[in-house]
C-alpha cells in the first residue's frame, strides 16, 4: 500500500522543544484574536444573536422569519449579531441593514463555506480561526439569544448560551426557540429523557421559550428586559 510521506510526517511524534514553540505561538495567536474581537464589538450596544443553519434557503419560511425579526430588532434599537454567514444568518442581517440598524457578523474560518454575507456593516464585520473565540463574542456582547431551525453548531452555540445561564455564570437572558414543529421533540425528549432522570431539573425548561413568529421573538425580548433588567450591559 502506498502512503503519502506527507501522511507520515504529520503524525511523526514531535519534540518537546517543537510541541512548546508551536504552543507558545498559538496562544499569541488566539490572544490576537480575542484583542481583535473586542476592538470590533466593545461599542456594539445592546444586542441580539440569532443563530440558525447557513443552509436555509430564502424560500424558506424560517428565511422570511429571520429577515423580519432583524428589522423588528432593529427598530427597537437592538443591534443584530449573527455567524455571519448565509441562510439564516443572511436573513437576519439584511433585515436589520435594511432598516438602518446596527448589523454584525462574528464568522469562522472553514474550508466548506462562502465568506460573511454582504448586509453585515463593514466596520462590524469580524472572522475568526478558533470556534470557542468566536462564542466568546457572541455571550459576551449579546444580551438575548435567538435559535432558529439550524445543525450541530446551532445546536452547540444553544445550549452553551442555556448552560451558561443555567449555572449562572453570565446574568439571565432570554432565550428564544423559533419553530414549534423543529424544536418540540427535542423539547419533549429533555421531558421525557433529561429532566425524568434527574439530568436536569424541572426548571431549566423555563430557561428557553418556544415562539413562531418574529412579533413573539422581539415581545418575548423587550418584555424580559422591562420586567427583569433595567440596563441591557455585556455578559462578562
Amino acid at each position: 500500500m502506498n502512503v503519502d510521506k506527507r501522511v507520515i510526517r504529520k503524525f511523526e511524534k514531535k519534540t518537546w522543544s517543537e510541541v512548546k514553540s508551536k504552543n507558545s505561538w498559538q496562544v499569541f495567536r488566539i490572544m490576537a484574536e480575542f484583542v481583535e474581537g473586542f476592538d470590533v464589538l466593545t461599542a456594539i450596544g445592546p444586542s441580539v444573536t440569532i443563530y440558525g443553519s447557513a443552509r436555509t434557503t430564502p424560500d424558506n419560511p424560517h428565511y422570511q422569519i429571520a429577515y423580519e425579526l432583524g428589522k423588528l430588532l432593529a427598530q427597537e434599537g437592538l443591534s443584530v449579531i449573527t455567524g455571519g454567514g448565509p441562510g439564516i444568518m443572511e436573513a437576519a442581517n439584511k433585515g436589520a441593514k435594511e432598516v438602518g440598524g446596527a448589523s454584525a457578523g462574528i464568522g469562522i474560518e472553514l474550508p466548506f463555506e462562502a465568506s460573511n454575507n454582504a448586509y453585515i456593516d463593514s466596520d462590524k464585520n469580524i472572522t475568526f480561526r478558533y470556534f470557542f473565540v468566536r462564542k466568546l463574542m457572541f455571550l459576551k456582547y449579546s444580551q438575548a439569544f435567538v435559535a432558529f431551525p439550524g445543525g450541530l453548531g446551532t445546536l452547540d452555540e444553544l445550549f452553551e448560551s442555556l448552560t451558561l445561564s443555567q449555572t449562572g455564570k453570565t446574568p439571565k437572558f432570554p432565550i428564544i426557540l423559533v419553530g414549534r414543529d423543529y424544536w418540540t421533540g427535542m423539547v419533549e425528549w429533555l421531558k421525557d429523557k433529561a429532566v425524568a432522570e434527574g439530568a436536569i431539573n424541572a426548571d431549566d425548561l423555563e430557561l428557553f421559550r418556544v415562539v413562531d413568529t418574529a412579533e413573539e421573538t422581539r415581545d418575548a425580548i423587550t418584555g424580559f428586559f422591562a420586567k427583569y433588567r433595567k440596563e441591557m450591559v455585556p455578559n462578562f
